[in-house]
C-alpha cells in the first residue's frame, strides 16, 4: 500500500537553494526564456541532476490554485469606485467572481472578502494580488483560503 502524499505551502525563504533554483529554472522554461533544461539551469546556477531530482516536487502556488476557488481578504478605503476597480481587475484576467462580502465601513476603511474561481484566469493568483495591491485605495490584499 502506497504512502499518501502530503503537500505543504511554505515560504520560499526556508527552501534549500537547489529547490528554489529548480523552481526558477522551471519558470524560465515556462516563459520561453530558455529552450532547453541545460540553458535554464545554467542561467540560475544549478546542476541538471539537481533539476531532475526536484522538478516534479516543486511548483508555484498559482499552479496549485489553478481551477480552484481562492478567497481574498481586502482592506479598502471607503471611496467611490475602489471596489469597482478591484472587480474590473479580476474580470480583466478572467477570474470568475463567485461571492463578494463587504462590511460597513469603519473609520473610512471597509473589509471586503471576494471568492473567485481561477480555472480560466490568464494570470496567476500571485500576479493578481500584486496588481490589486497597486490599485489606488487598496490598503491590503491577502489570500485567506483555497478550495
Amino acid at each position: 500500500m502506497g504512502r499518501e502524499k502530503k503537500f505543504y505551502l511554505v515560504h520560499e525563504d526556508i527552501l534549500p537553494e537547489a529547490i528554489r533554483k529548480t523552481a526558477q529554472a522551471k519558470a524560465i522554461l515556462a516563459r520561453g526564456e530558455a529552450s532547453t533544461v541545460h540553458e535554464a539551469v545554467e542561467k540560475v546556477g544549478l546542476s541538471r541532476s539537481a533539476f531532475y531530482k526536484y522538478k516534479d516536487g516543486i511548483f508555484p502556488f498559482y499552479e496549485a490554485s489553478r481551477g480552484k476557488i481562492v478567497t481574498l481578504a481586502l482592506l479598502l478605503e471607503h471611496k467611490a469606485g475602489i471596489l469597482s476597480n478591484v472587480l474590473n481587475t479580476i474580470a480583466s484576467v478572467r477570474g470568475n467572481i463567485l461571492t463578494i462580502n463587504q462590511n460597513l465601513p469603519l473609520q473610512g476603511m471597509a473589509n471586503v472578502t471576494i471568492s473567485l474561481e481561477t480555472a480560466e484566469m490568464m494570470q496567476d493568483v500571485d500576479g493578481l494580488v500584486r496588481t490589486i495591491e497597486n490599485i489606488a485605495g487598496v490598503r491590503s490584499v491577502e489570500v485567506v483560503g483555497q478550495n
